[in-house]
């Protein structure tokens, strides 16, 4: 029987709902997978290989890594040895609002890895260590002190780093696939079926979708319904609930594909919105 691939990953609670931090010391190699806001972190120790929204990219022990809403990509260690990384998830209008960004913007950030940026390495680090103090010690002032961090780091983020996104040149007959998978997601149709919504050959519409989305169908469905339960949990769902009114068949089966998707389990995340003050 072979070795356990080694992975740990700690969640990082934070004041708000919105946001999220983790801690990743992993050999696993992560599947092509997207997340529903910005990314922005560490790379502590190791390196790996990924896919971005820019290609193939390397990240090494110093660099910043930095992912787009629904930007798909991976993870692939070099040398087959762990690597360790901080990351915070902000939701997706969260560095406008802080930085004050125009509203409605749909922002970017440019880089996959960024290099050479010590002010905004230094503004993460700063994040990441008040953050650690608040999760030993909930209160207020630690929480306003996370608060000056995440705004220093989101308006460098947006300064440096960001830029408004361009029109999406979307694929009409693959949009309304897309759309109907989302409407549907509790009985989704065949592969048949969503074939002739586009007016395709299923052949056509895997590769088409695959080429809009980064994954096919099936791929892209179970995301959505992971990300469905992430946000029910967060908002005080129990587990089972959550699995059943995001389509999952049962609470196991949510667990498999939430920690395929996050790295964690559901019950970590229900723990960690747990830690959140009540407002």
């Amino acid at each position: 029987m072979p070795a356990a691939v080694p992975h740990r990953c700690r969640l990082l609670a934070t004041p708000w709902p919105e946001v999220h931090g983790v801690a990743t010391d992993s050999a696993r190699r992560f599947a092509r997978h997207s997340h529903a806001g910005h990314g922005i972190g560490l790379m502590d120790d190791g390196a790996q290989d990924s896919a971005s929204g820019r290609g193939e990219v390397r990240a090494q022990a110093g660099d910043l890594i930095a992912t787009n809403p629904g930007e798909v990509h991976d993870g692939r260690p070099l040398g087959g040895r762990s690597r360790r990384w901080r990351i915070a998830y902000l939701g997706p209008e969260v560095i406008a609002s802080v930085a004050g960004a125009a509203a409605g913007a749909e922002l970017v950030l440019a880089q996959p890895v960024i290099r050479g940026d010590a002010l905004l390495r230094h503004a993460l680090q700063q994040f990441f260590a008040r953050l650690a103090q608040w999760n030993a010690m909930p209160h207020d002032a630690v929480a306003l002190a996370c608060e000056e961090s995440l705004a220093q780091t989101c308006g460098l983020l947006l300064a440096r780093h960001a830029a408004q996104a361009p029109p999406a040149e979307a694929d009409g007959n693959v949009a309304r696939v897309r759309e109907r998978l989302a409407d549907e997601m509790h009985a989704p149709p065949s592969l048949a079926a969503l074939a002739e919504t586009a007016g395709l050959s299923r052949y056509q519409l895997l590769r088409r979708f695959a080429r809009a989305y980064g994954m096919p169908p099936h791929a892209w469905l179970l995301q959505q319904r992971a990300e469905q339960a992430r946000r029910l949990i967060r908002d005080g769902a129990g587990l089972a609930s959550a699995a059943l009114a995001a389509g999952f068949a049962d609470q196991s089966h949510m667990t498999r594909i939430f920690a395929r998707q996050f790295g964690f389990t559901p019950g970590a995340w229900q723990r960690s919105a747990a830690r959140r003050p009540s407002r």
